[in-house]
């Protein structure tokens, strides 16, 4: 029996495509008929939405092809934790690793061929779509947030990550598995990415597209209140390291 966790040389190993999702009913069907195509399992955190999200959820349940998994929070606990849950089960279930997109129609589908391809290609353990090839329409603080704090990441990482704030990824099961995530919101993605660095997995950056929508598009990031949670985040890093260096030096 092959096991589809490790076994690259077809395209059955499974990648579970994961949707953290809040209040994304409007958006989040679209989302998913899209990635339905790539036949890979779709896991969706239902991250406690008090809008239609989860009567959406379950009427795609009878629609699409393939498999939907949907996983409900009681309450909102932020997207740090929803991505915590996904990967929970991800790793409880096997995968060989997930992509993770946004729910709220930001990042473009066709683009997932990209990340399985850079994967087969070159065996990341972490793959980070970055915006800044093609930054038209994306809000000047916003690119200016990023250029920095992505600059700020690297330099603690110790890798080149062009995008720190990008939610489309792709992370293998060794990275889900072995790394130990302490915050619970957007600044999340930020950990996971020091983590990445001092551990020295291999990341990769491909270019992808920057989608927004009109006037009524609403995102979930505060770049000036995210900013100051990066800044908490960084010096909270150097205790995080410290602490990581400890327990390798206990293991050895």
């Amino acid at each position: 029996m092959i096991n589809n966790r490790t076994d690259k040389s077809t395209n059955s190993f499974r990648i579970a495509i994961l949707i953290p999702s809040y209040n994304e009913g409007e958006y989040i069907g679209s989302v998913i008929k899209k990635c339905s195509k790539y036949n890979q399992d779709i896991i969706v955190v239902n991250d406690g939405s008090t809008d239609n999200t989860g009567d959406v959820l379950k009427k795609l349940k009878s629609e699409i092809s393939g498999k939907l998994i949907i996983i409900n929070h009681d309450a909102n606990k932020g997207k740090g934790e929803a991505l915590k849950t996904g990967f929970d089960y991800i790793v409880k279930n096997d995968y060989f690793g997930a992509i993770t997109i946004d729910a709220d129609g930001q990042h473009d589908v066709e683009e997932i061929r990209d990340f399985l391809d850079e994967i087969k290609k070159n065996n990341p353990d972490l793959i980070v779509g970055s915006r800044f090839n093609n930054t038209k329409g994306m809000p000047f603080i916003r690119r200016f947030v990023n250029y920095f704090t992505s600059w700020i990441i690297s330099c603690i990482a110790g890798k080149k990550i062009e995008d720190v704030q990008s939610g489309y990824r792709f992370l293998n099961y060794k990275v889900l598995k072995n790394i130990k995530l302490k915050t619970k919101n957007f600044d999340t993605e930020s950990e996971i990415l020091l983590k990445a660095g001092w551990l020295n997995y291999k990341i990769t950056n491909i270019p992808i597209k920057t989608i927004y929508y009109m006037d009524e598009f609403k995102s979930h990031v505060n770049p000036a209140k995210d900013t100051i949670k990066f800044f908490k985040l960084v010096f909270r890093s150097i205790i995080w390291k410290r602490k990581l260096f400890k327990e390798i030096k206990k293991r050895k």
